[in-house]
């Protein structure tokens, strides 16, 4: 067997894919199946593209609802859910988010007024996501509403691009979507593939490894993007409930079934901070986490085995 690798960006982030397969030959041509789905998955929830099914529901907000194909139909109605689960800390319509308001390429000295920064997150609101199940429509309640699968879309790719890779005899493979990543199978030599957890202060390297299989894994952190203000850091992250970016973690690792998920988790849980996030997932069955606070401690929920 082969272990082939094939990295290339998609979705504007970087994707890596590896397939124990009988021989480079079609390694590559499982892998490019599987990219081609990754594509697809693009091409229907992008916001960049004027035809897309988002930017459609997007234009009609306040307007009409949308007919939306079944698939988006569905994982909108499983991104309600995770909202709902997590208080509204993860929320489609982030979207909605005014961008104008923030702008952490520049030099930011101070914190703005928080009576502006609630104005800049007003239209945030997933309860305003109206669907309607019988008709297969999305109608966002309020104008200015958008919604965006920033913090679901890649998992969501990750989980399609793993079933057509299986689909095709690729029993033992990873998709790796830019921090959201699927392991299922073994390696060659029959152990479980070992995944290295991004250090939030050494780019590029591990401040530990776990082993899994047939588990998700996906990673959100404030040392790509963030602002020093008063010897505070504060993460790019906008808390849509107050529109004040976020501070007290640096990186967050859920590990859970499936890569939809473990995305769509990292960024509530970083919102809600040490106590509040590890307390929410040791009361859901079959997801774990791992946090590195702001001075770097290290904190797991209860079922977590690192290696090292």
């Amino acid at each position: 067997m082969n272990l082939v690798k094939v990295q290339t960006k998609l979705m504007g982030n970087a994707f890596e894919f590896i397939a124990l397969s009988e021989n480079e030959r079609l390694g590559k041509d499982q892998i490019a199946c599987a990219i081609d789905e990754v594509k697809r998955i693009e091409k229907l929830f992008t916001t960049f593209s004027d035809d897309s099914v988002t930017n459609k529901v997007n234009e009609n907000a306040g307007k009409k609802p949308v007919e939306v194909p079944e698939e988006f139909f569905s994982l909108v109605y499983r991104a309600q859910k995770i909202s709902a689960l997590t208080q509204g800390y993860f929320d489609l319509s982030y979207g909605s988010l005014d961008k104008d308001f923030w702008n952490f390429n520049q030099a930011m000295t101070s914190l703005p007024n928080p009576a502006d920064a609630k104005k800049s997150v007003y239209l945030i609101d997933y309860r305003n996501i109206i669907l309607n199940n019988e008709d297969r429509t999305i109608f966002l309640k309020n104008k200015g509403m958008r919604i965006g699968f920033g913090g679901i879309g890649k998992g969501y790719a990750a989980d399609c691009a793993k079933r057509v890779m299986l689909g095709i005899g690729v029993s033992s493979g990873i998709v790796s979507a830019s921090g959201d990543l699927n392991a299922w199978g073994y390696q060659e030599d029959g152990s479980p593939w070992t995944i290295g957890i991004a250090n939030p202060n050494l780019k590029h390297s591990f401040f530990s490894t776990i082993n899994i299989t047939n588990k998700s894994i996906a990673t959100s952190g404030n040392y790509e993007k963030f602002v020093m203000i008063d010897n505070q850091l504060y993460s790019h992250t906008i808390n849509p409930k107050t529109g004040y970016p976020i501070k007290g973690i640096k990186s967050v690792t859920i590990i859970t079934t499936n890569a939809e998920l473990a995305d769509a988790m990292a960024t509530p849980i970083n919102i809600l901070g040490v106590t509040e996030g590890l307390n929410l997932i040791n009361q859901i069955k079959g997801i774990e986490c791992i946090l590195i606070d702001d001075n770097n401690k290290l904190f797991v929920s209860n079922n977590i085995k690192l290696i090292k």
